[in-house]
């Protein structure tokens, strides 16, 4: 069955739930700077996935673990995730010494987003077996590094107290890698669990999985073998070549490292 790239009623229902939340917690939030800084990436990524959704659909499944993590992070956005009133059962429960709703948003973002990573990679990259299941486990973890990243850059640049609100490390200096390791591990637990269902009812499993890994005959390695034969040159000419763009790339490697250094530190 084909699906055609139209909104549907469930669509819809979706759009709807996450309206009524997000305008929910703009109304009067906690603090207001941190509640923007929070919604940046609502409003740069919501539009996108509907520009996307126009051309490429996800099924059901996908857009529904999007919405419910997104929700998740805008009920943090109106409290902060530092003061967010579950999270303090959330302590309770863990017998932690901080507010536990940032974890838990954390660990839902590699839980609830790997399956659609997932569904792209499988759908537009053709990724079968081992590598449908690592892929999302490693974009999960690149992204939960970016936010980090992201977290930083944007709480430099503002209000100290908002910036510590939006930052939510409640005193832990190893808030942002503690953050990153329940990221992975949600995406890990899903892709098992994805793994598990596949394993149970999918009789060519283990057929992709071999075939993933799997090195085909005939197999050469790439480098210096794939840059002969774009050049299609003799082989003194070819070494000449080769020189000139391993000199290139130590000079990319040395002055790219310098440059970013250099912005690191302004930043």
């Amino acid at each position: 069955m084909s699906y055609k790239p139209h909104i549907s009623r469930y669509h819809i229902f979706l759009i709807s739930l996450f309206s009524i939340v997000w305008i929910w917690a703009a109304i009067n939030p906690l603090y207001r700077d941190g509640w923007l800084l929070e919604n940046l990436l609502i409003f740069l990524f919501v539009p996108i996935i509907f520009l996307i959704g126009k051309y490429f659909k996800l099924s059901n499944v996908s857009y529904t673990l999007i919405t419910v993590f997104i929700i998740m992070h805008v009920v943090g956005s109106h409290y902060t995730y530092a003061e967010m009133p579950f999270g303090y059962v959330l302590q309770d429960w863990t017998g932690a010494d901080r507010n536990m709703y940032d974890r838990l948003v954390h660990y839902s973002f590699g839980f609830l987003l790997a399956y659609p990573i997932r569904e792209i990679f499988m759908r537009v990259s053709k990724t079968k077996g081992l590598w449908s299941y690592y892929f999302p486990f490693e974009l999960v973890l690149a992204f939960s590094g970016l936010y980090e990243v992201i977290e930083w850059i944007a709480a430099a640049r503002v209000d100290p107290a908002a910036g510590l609100a939006f930052l939510g490390t409640q005193g832990d200096i190893w808030d942002a890698q503690k953050d990153m390791i329940l990221a992975s591990a949600g995406s890990l637990f899903a892709m098992l669990f994805i793994a598990a269902i596949n394993f149970l009812y999918d009789k060519n499993f283990a057929k992709e999985i071999m075939e993933s890994i799997a090195i085909e005959r005939g197999d050469n390695p790439i480098g210096e073998m794939r840059l002969r034969e774009l050049f299609a040159v003799e082989k003194k000419t070819f070494a000449r070549h080769l020189f000139i763009f391993i000199v290139l790339a130590c000079a990319i490697w040395i002055i790219g490292y310098f440059i970013l250094n250099s912005l690191i530190e302004v930043l």
